[in-house]
């Protein structure tokens, strides 16, 4: 029986996670726009941790930059270091109840954060508006609502092809 994740669905979770960084929202919310992205890459890190990993962080970043219009390797760099505390971590951060895991999720992302102050302040470049610091919350409130549908997904996939 296959048990991996379809090649697809991963590539659509990305896709879907580039998409949201450029779709327009009302300004106060622009600020505070959960970072899908990453949570895509962090829920494929838990769930399919041999599947391309750093690598694909590091790409999956590079579009980023492009897509958003960021400095080039900046979210490259960021997405690759979260891929790699995920790996890190992955044999406790799997086993955390749902919320414990939201929390961690959390953490992260204010690591992510932290790690993108620290480039902008080393490259010179702009810095966010302060409601940027607001986004990891909203992302620790999307973990369990992507977690839950990213795994309905991937489970009824294994189900369609165990019963092959």
């Amino acid at each position: 029986m296959n048990r991996a994740a379809p090649w697809w669905l991963r590539a659509a979770t990305l896709v879907a996670g580039l998409l949201f960084l450029v779709v327009p929202l009302p300004s106060p919310i622009d600020a505070m726009r959960p970072h899908l992205l990453a949570l895509a890459l962090v829920y494929w890190s838990l769930e399919a941790p041999g599947r391309g990993g750093l690598a694909t962080a590091w790409a999956a970043g590079l579009l980023a930059d492009v897509v958003g219009g960021t400095l080039l390797g900046e979210q490259a760099l960021r997405m690759a270091v979260l891929v790699f505390l995920v790996q890190r971590f992955r044999a406790q951060l799997r086993f955390f109840p749902l919320w414990q895991q939201s929390a961690a999720v959390g953490l992260l992302l204010i690591n992510d954060l932290a790690l993108m102050l620290l480039i902008r302040a080393i490259a010179g470049a702009g810095w966010p508006t302060p409601g940027v610091v607001l986004a990891p919350l909203a992302g620790l409130l999307a973990w369990p609502w992507g977690f839950l549908l990213l795994d309905a997904l991937r489970l009824r996939h294994r189900e369609r092809v165990g019963g092959r």
